[in-house]
């Protein structure tokens, strides 16, 4: 097989910041700007995230120095190495790590990422099907492995998802209800309640039923605890509101990051805030989740429903940034490269 011949340029998405001001532009980039990592690969669907949201408003929480390319997820073919793992025509992804962060993102068409980042992906397992589930279905199903691993079992009661039609709410939604637990889905769009139940939540409430602020130190123990994707207050009235044994798994900030709460849930009721990080996530439990992906027939149907998940190429993305920012997309958003 003859040796791969870079072009000379390659298209991405840039972000700049021009008078403090994100930019942002569809561009043929020089070849010479990617990173020097061992192994190059050929994007063919990427996805959104907050964090790309984020990196593409010019945030510098997340990306420190511009002109960047978001894009925390990637999937696509392996076009030349420097790593003995990976070889041309190897199908592979790559999630979190520092990608999209001050590393040249998946919102182009090609990334060059170290080894060590890679997954490959398994067998029956589409880059669509892959970016559908992306970094928001990894995090969802660690979160959901550690309410397991702390005896947050179904047997104590319904487990709550908070921005339950968010990525990584709708996913920990499908991915409790096939665990067995009774779902209880919070999310402020009452349009995706039908959706929210087919992917298994028992019955939906508003966000103003766990945002409304409160003095006391404990609620009512409701729940098992539950998937967490807002922090602040809801956070807070989710941990105040678990049963005894429970446990909560955080994993976002949308709602704030100050959680206004007593040590009371932790010693009188012995629950556990469990914290969820995708982005460090290790290898063994990446492979994990993936082969589960490829090979779970409920979670095929899950990534394949085109109500949650809808497609867009990468000169269509204006108005996810915005939407996603503001708290405005519902479920999933695959970018074909």
């Amino acid at each position: 097989m003859a040796a791969f011949a870079p072009p000379a340029s390659y298209r991405a998405l840039r972000v700049s910041l021009e008078g403090g001001a994100a930019r942002r532009r569809l561009l043929d980039v020089p070849w010479s700007t990617l990173p020097d990592h061992d192994v190059t690969v050929r994007v063919s669907h990427s996805s959104l995230n907050y964090k790309d949201a984020l990196s593409a408003d010019g945030n510098r929480g997340v990306t420190r120095d511009y002109p960047h390319t978001p894009g925390i997820d990637a999937a696509g073919t392996v076009v030349a190495s420097r790593d003995p793992r990976f070889a041309e025509g190897d199908p592979v992804l790559c999630t979190g790590f520092d990608l999209g962060m001050n590393t040249a993102g998946g919102l182009a068409e090609y990334v060059r990422v170290p080894g060590d980042w890679l997954v490959r992906r398994p067998a029956g397992l589409s880059a669509r099907d892959a970016m559908a589930f992306g970094t928001a279905g990894l995090t969802a199903a660690l979160a959901v492995a550690r309410l397991a691993a702390a005896g947050a079992t179904p047997a104590l009661g319904p487990a709550v998802v908070t921005g339950a039609s968010g990525g990584v709410g709708s996913l920990a939604v499908a991915l409790l209800a096939a665990e067995g637990y009774e779902v209880v889905a919070s999310t402020g769009k009452p349009a995706a309640a039908a959706l929210l139940g087919r992917l298994g939540a028992a019955r939906t409430v508003p966000r103003s039923e766990l945002a409304a602020e409160s003095s006391r130190p404990l609620l009512s123990a409701s729940y098992a605890g539950g998937v967490d994707t807002v922090g602040g207050v809801t956070l807070a009235n989710l941990l105040k509101s678990t049963a005894i044994g429970g446990a909560v798994a955080a994993c976002g900030l949308v709602g704030g990051s100050d959680v206004p709460l007593t040590v009371f849930p932790f010693i009188l009721r012995g629950v556990a805030l469990l914290g969820v990080d995708s982005q460090h996530a290790g290898m063994a439990a990446r492979h994990a989740v993936w082969e589960r992906v490829a090979t779970d027939r409920r979670l095929q149907e899950v990534v394949q429903d085109q109500e949650l998940v809808r497609e867009a190429g990468l000169d269509e993305l204006e108005e996810a940034f915005a939407a996603l920012l503001a708290g405005g997309v519902t479920g999933r958003i695959v970018v074909r490269l």
